[in-house]
C-alpha cells in the first residue's frame, strides 16, 4: 500500500462527522451522560494507579479528545481505565509518579507504529477463553486494589493485590476509621445499583460520589481524601534520559501491548454493541491503533496516564445513542469543564466513596453467564479460561496473555493432532490376486510436527507386520503439511524403500509439492512415475509391481 493510500486510511476525514441535528443531539446527550459517568471513573483509576487524580483527569480530557478524533471506532470512549491502572502501580512504586508520563508517550510511540504496520487486525487471533480470563482477572485485581481504602488504610505501593488486600483487613479490624470507610462503600454501592432501576438515564455513580462526599463533609468523617487537584490543564514535558528510557523498557512493551489489546477489545465490543442499533460506521482497527498511540503521546505531554478504549464508558456511550465521534469529544470537555470549575468539590471526595465505585464497576465487569459458556465449552476452553485469570491475579496482565495463549495453542496443536490420521484402506477395485501384498493409506488431517511421527510410525509398523510389497500412499485429503511433516514422510519413504517396499504416491496438493520437493521426499521416490494423479493408475502401477514380484519369487 502506497504512503498516501495508508495516510487516507489512518487519518480522519469528513465523513467522520454528521451534524445533521438529529445526530447532533443524539451526540451531544450520549457525550454528557458518558462525561457524567466517566469523572469518577478516571478520578478512581488515578488514584488507584499512583500517579494521582489529576493525571487521571488529564489521560480522560487529552486522551479522550485525541482518541476520539483519530481513532478509529466511531463510538470509542478512551481515556484511563482499571486494567490499566493495575499495570501502572508496580510502575510507579518502582520508579515513582513522574515515570508514568514518560510511560506513556514511549508506548503511545510503539502502538502508533503498530498502527502504521497494520497489526490492528492481529486482535481477532485472541482466543476467547483468553479474553474472557483475563477480564475476569482485571475485575478481581480492580477490586482488590480498592480494599484498602475501603476499611480506611493504604497498601504499600506494588505489593500484590491479594496480600495488601488481607493485610489491609487484619490492621483496620481495629480501626476506628473502618466502620467510616466501610459504610461510604456501602453507601455508594447501594446506590450505584438502586437508583438505574428508578430510572436509567440517573447517573448512578457521579450521584452516589455526591450523597457519600455531602454526608462525610456535614458529619466531619475522618476520611482520607482525594486532596488538591490542578485549576488549568497545561503541558508538562516528561525528563526523556537515557537512563530511564533503559530501566522503563520493559514496561513500555507491556504498557504499549495492553493499550492496543484493550482498544482492539473494546472496539470490537462497541461495534458488536451498535449492530440493530443506531447505525455507525465499521471500527477500522488499524486507524484504532495508530488513533490510541498519539492519544497516549498526547497524554504524557499533559501529564496524563497512558490512553486505552474504555469497555465500559464506550458501552455507556453506545447504548445512549452515540453515533458519531463526537458524543466521545463532549464526554471530554464535560470533564474539562469540571477541572475549570468544580476543583474545590472534587477534592473534599473520600478515597472510600472513589473505591465503592470501583469495587461496583469490577462486579459489573464480569458475567457470570459468560463464564458458565466458556467452562462448559471444553476441558480446553475452561483450563485456558482459568489460566489467564489466575496468572492475571497472581503476576503479570501481559504474562497472563502470554500464558493463556500458549495454553490455547497447546489444546487446538493437541486437537489437531489427534484429528490427523492415516487410514489403512481396503484396496480398491475388483480383488487380484497379489493384492494383499498391497497397502492402501489415505492421510487426512494434518502432517505437522506434532502429529508426523505417531502417523508415520503406525504406517511403519502396519507394513511391518504384514507381508507388504506395495505401498499406496493417498494424499489428496492432506489439509495441512509443514517442513517438519514432509521431512518425516521423506523419511518413511526412504525407510521402507531400503527395506525392499515400494512406495506410490497419489495426488500431492499443488501447494504441497514445493514443500515435498525443498525438503527431498519426493526424491526418496524410487522412481519418477510412482507419483499419479489418479487412485486408478497408481493401482495398476501396484498390481504391475506385485505380479512381477510374484514371479521373482
Amino acid at each position: 500500500m502506497s504512503v498516501l493510500a495508508t495516510a487516507r486510511e489512518l487519518l480522519p476525514g469528513r465523513d467522520d462527522y454528521d451534524f445533521r441535528p438529529p445526530v447532533l443531539r443524539a451526540d451531544l446527550l450520549a457525550g454528557v451522560t458518558v462525561g457524567v459517568v466517566a469523572l469518577p471513573l478516571a478520578l478512581a483509576f488515578g488514584v488507584s494507579s499512583g500517579a494521582g487524580p489529576a493525571a487521571g483527569l488529564a489521560t480522560a480530557v487529552v486522551a479522550g479528545i485525541v482518541a476520539a478524533v483519530f481513532g478509529g471506532s466511531p463510538v470509542q470512549v478512551s481515556g484511563p481505565t482499571g486494567a490499566m491502572a493495575v499495570v501502572l502501580a508496580p510502575i510507579v512504586a518502582a520508579h515513582g509518579a513522574s515515570s508514568v508520563a514518560v510511560v506513556a508517550v514511549l508506548a503511545g510511540l510503539v502502538v502508533l507504529v503498530a498502527g502504521i504496520a497494520r497489526l490492528g487486525r492481529l486482535v481477532a487471533y485472541l482466543p476467547w477463553p483468553v479474553v474472557e480470563g483475563f477480564t475476569v482477572g482485571i475485575a478481581c485485581i480492580i477490586f482488590l486494589q480498592q480494599v484498602p481504602s475501603s476499611v480506611g488504610t493504604t497498601a504499600p505501593p506494588g505489593r500484590n493485590p491479594l496480600l495488601a488486600a488481607m493485610a489491609a483487613v487484619a490492621h483496620a479490624a481495629t480501626g476506628a476509621t473502618a466502620a467510616w470507610a466501610a459504610a461510604v462503600v456501602a453507601l455508594v454501592a447501594v446506590l450505584m445499583l438502586a437508583l438505574p432501576k428508578l430510572h436509567r438515564g440517573i447517573p448512578a455513580s457521579l450521584v452516589a460520589v455526591t450523597v457519600v462526599t455531602v454526608a462525610a463533609e456535614i458529619l466531619h468523617a475522618p476520611l482520607p481524601r482525594i486532596g488538591s487537584l490542578p485549576s488549568v490543564l497545561a503541558p508538562a514535558l516528561p525528563s526523556f534520559t537515557p537512563g530511564v528510557i533503559r530501566d522503563l523498557a520493559g514496561a513500555v512493551v507491556a504498557v504499549a501491548a495492553l493499550a492496543a489489546i484493550e482498544s482492539l477489545l473494546s472496539a470490537r465490543v462497541a461495534a458488536t454493541m451498535s449492530r440493530g442499533g443506531s447505525p455507525v460506521g465499521p471500527t477500522r482497527p488499524d486507524r484504532e491503533l495508530a488513533g490510541q498511540g498519539i492519544a497516549s503521546i498526547a497524554s504524557g505531554l499533559f501529564g496524563g496516564m497512558p490512553a486505552t478504549g474504555a469497555i465500559a464508558r464506550t458501552a455507556v456511550n453506545v447504548r445512549s445513542g452515540a453515533r458519531t465521534r463526537f458524543s466521545a469529544i463532549t464526554h471530554a470537555l464535560v470533564i474539562l469543564a469540571v477541572i475549570y470549575a468544580a476543583t474545590g468539590l472534587v477534592s473534599r471526595i473520600p478515597l472510600a466513596a472513589l473505591a465503592g465505585v470501583l469495587m461496583v464497576t469490577s462486579f459489573r465487569m464480569v458475567s457470570l453467564a459468560t463464564i458458565r459458556e466458556v467452562v462448559r465449552a471444553s476441558r480446553a476452553s475452561a483450563i485456558t479460561f482459568a489460566a489467564t485469570a489466575l496468572v492475571t491475579i497472581a503476576a503479570d496482565l501481559i504474562l497472563a496473555v502470554e500464558i493463556g495463549l500458549l495454553v490455547a495453542a497447546f489444546f487446538a496443536l493437541r486437537h489437531l493432532a489427534g484429528a490427523a490420521h492415516a487410514q489403512r484402506e481396503p484396496v480398491p477395485g475388483p480383488a487380484t490376486a497379489g493384492d494383499e501384498h498391497i497397502a492402501v493409506f489415505r492421510f487426512e488431517g494434518a502432517l505437522f510436527w506434532g502429529a508426523s511421527e505417531r502417523l508415520l510410525s503406525e504406517i511403519a509398523a502396519a507394513v511391518a507386520a504384514d507381508d507388504i510389497d506395495i505401498v499406496v500412499l493417498r494424499l489428496s485429503g492432506l489439509h495441512t503439511l509443514d517442513a517438519t511433516g514432509a521431512k518425516a514422510l521423506g523419511d518413511t519413504i526412504e525407510e521402507l524403500e531400503a527395506g525392499g517396499v515400494t512406495v506410490l504416491v497419489k495426488v500431492v496438493r499443488h501447494h504441497h509439492r514445493h514443500l515435498l520437493s525443498a525438503t527431498g521426499a519426493l526424491g526418496k521416490l524410487r522412481h519418477g512415475n510412482h507419483l499419479f494423479t489418479t487412485l486408478e493408475d497408481a493401482m495398476t502401477h501396484a498390481r504391475s509391481h506385485v505380479r512381477r514380484t510374484d514371479r521373482a519369487r
